[in-house]
């Protein structure tokens, strides 16, 4: 794998049932030269999930040493702690791989203060009713937690202004193209081509 431009981050927010994680694997699979930021987590393996792979599983004393040094941002959901691992991102980008941090708002921001050259790309419902409608068929969404996230919503809408693109996500297939048509554009920005291809082309005047 070899490409003309330094790798970044692309970092992925909006509300909760707006299709972030299934937007995220049809890019990754469509792309080899995009991965997923893995996240730290205090929380116990699920069943047939493995370190490394879906998360890396810590301690909670581990997890709170990270915060102060290794960690780009991280946040607590019912009760654990959930963290994306600087090395990591690093380490893919060192690799020629962009890396997709699918991660709230509040993470976003502080993901483009660790990385100023993060691409910040806002994933829009087509409608606040639609957004609704996805929230309740999720089964395990009891009406109070369905208030919140819908409240949450409007929270991460009202701070979306912080992003460089908005990509409504009405048809799947669509919004895929777009965030695609995003990454190749910003792929081949001036600030992120490497100097040996302009090197290159000099050298065969």
């Amino acid at each position: 794998m070899s490409r003309a431009s330094n790798a970044f981050p692309i970092v992925m927010s909006g509300p909760s049932g707006v299709g972030k994680t299934t937007l995220e694997r049809k890019l990754v699979e469509a792309d080899p030269m995009l991965v997923s930021s893995i996240s730290t987590t205090t929380r116990q393996p699920r069943e047939g999930e493995k370190t490394g792979r879906d998360y890396f599983f810590v301690e909670r004393d581990v997890f709170e040493y990270m915060k102060q040094r290794e960690l780009v941002e991280w946040a607590e959901v019912h009760g654990e702690l959930y963290g994306t691992p600087r090395r990591f991102v690093e380490n893919e980008m060192v690799n020629g791989r962009d890396v997709l941090l699918n991660i709230d708002v509040q993470g976003g921001i502080r993901a483009k203060k660790v990385f100023p050259d993060a691409v910040m790309i806002f994933i829009f419902p087509p409608s606040f009713e639609v957004l609704k409608e996805r929230i309740r068929r999720r089964g395990d969404d009891k009406p109070f937690d369905v208030d919140t996230r819908l409240q949450n919503a409007l929270e991460e809408i009202n701070a979306s202004d912080q992003y460089d693109y908005f990509v409504v996500n009405d048809d799947l297939d669509q919004a895929v193209g777009q965030i695609q048509a995003i990454v190749e554009a910003e792929r081949c920005r001036r600030v992120r081509q490497k100097s040996a291809v302009i090197d290159r082309l000099k050298s065969q005047e």
